[in-house]
C-alpha cells in the first residue's frame, strides 16, 4: 500500500496516535486509539475520529467519531490509519484489531478500502468479517459482496494463536 499519509505521534506503548488533517476546510486534529474490549482474547477496538483533547474528568483522550470533516484527503487519512495498525500489530502481535464505522455507510466505506487493497493487506493480516447475531459479534471469512457489521484483523504471524 504505496499512499501518502499524514506524519503523527504515538503514546510511548503506541496505543494511541495523533496527526492533523490538512486540506480544504483547514487544519483538523484527528487521533486514533486501540481500546481493550475484551482482555481475555485480546480484542482492541479501533477508534477513530476528530480530536477534541483531554477529558479532564478521565484522563482519556476525547474522540468525536460522529464529525464529518469532508477535508478532502479521505486516501491519505485511511492510509494513516493503516499505518497506526501496522505499528499497533508490531508492539502487540497477539491482539486482535475490530473495527467498524460509526455509521453503515462507514462500515461500507472500510469494506471498500479493505477490497481494494485486500492482497496487500492480507500478506500481513488475516482479515474476518464481524457479523451480529442476536448481539453476539462473531468473525467470519472476509467477503467482498458482503455487508458486516465491522471487522477483525490479526497479523498473520499469530493466527494461530
Amino acid at each position: 500500500m504505496n499512499y501518502p499519509k499524514y506524519d503523527f505521534t504515538s503514546s510511548t506503548e503506541n496505543i494511541t496516535f495523533e496527526f492533523i488533517s490538512k486540506g480544504t476546510n483547514g487544519n483538523i486534529g484527528k487521533a486514533i486509539t486501540y481500546q481493550c474490549i475484551n482482555e481475555e482474547i485480546k480484542i482492541y477496538n479501533l477508534c477513530f475520529g476528530d480530536n477534541k483533547g483531554i477529558n479532564k474528568e478521565t484522563g482519556e483522550l476525547n474522540i468525536d467519531d460522529i464529525a464529518v470533516s469532508n477535508n478532502g484527503d479521505l486516501e491519505k487519512i485511511l492510509a494513516t490509519i493503516a499505518s497506526s495498525a501496522y505499528i499497533f500489530s508490531e508492539t502487540y502481535p497477539d491482539r486482535l484489531i475490530f473495527f467498524k464505522g460509526s455509521t453503515p455507510a462507514r462500515t461500507r466505506l472500510y469494506r471498500r478500502a479493505i477490497c481494494k487493497e485486500f492482497d496487500y493487506i492480507s500478506k500481513t493480516f488475516a482479515i474476518f468479517g464481524a457479523i451480529n447475531i442476536n448481539g453476539k459479534i462473531i468473525n467470519v471469512p472476509f467477503n467482498a459482496s458482503d455487508d458486516f457489521y465491522g471487522f477483525y484483523i490479526k497479523a498473520k504471524c499469530n493466527e494461530e494463536n
